[in-house]
């Protein structure tokens, strides 16, 4: 039996939608704060989010990092994220 490797899936915190690990931006938070981890290596507590402006708005509006992270996550962390998204 010739087996094709599983994907593995997690949930966009914004949307809720199960996707590809590979689709989705992994966000994480560790002792130097909150970054968006581009190689979804980083050590940490990591959140992922769809690599739309739709579910960055919806995370935004929703503080859905906040509950990600189980704490208060700043607004600089929420603008430092736009930055980031438009720069790509």
């Amino acid at each position: 039996m010739v087996g094709t490797k599983k994907e593995p899936q997690r949930t966009c915190i914004a949307c809720r939608e199960m996707k590809d690990k590979k689709d989705l931006i992994r966000i994480v938070k560790n002792p130097d704060g909150v970054s968006v981890d581009r190689t979804g290596k980083a050590s940490g507590r990591g959140a992922y989010i769809c690599n739309s402006v739709e579910c960055l708005n919806k995370c935004v509006k929703s503080r859905a990092l906040n509950r990600a992270f189980k704490e208060n996550v700043p607004n600089e962390v929420y603008e430092k994220l736009k930055e980031e998204f438009n720069a790509e």
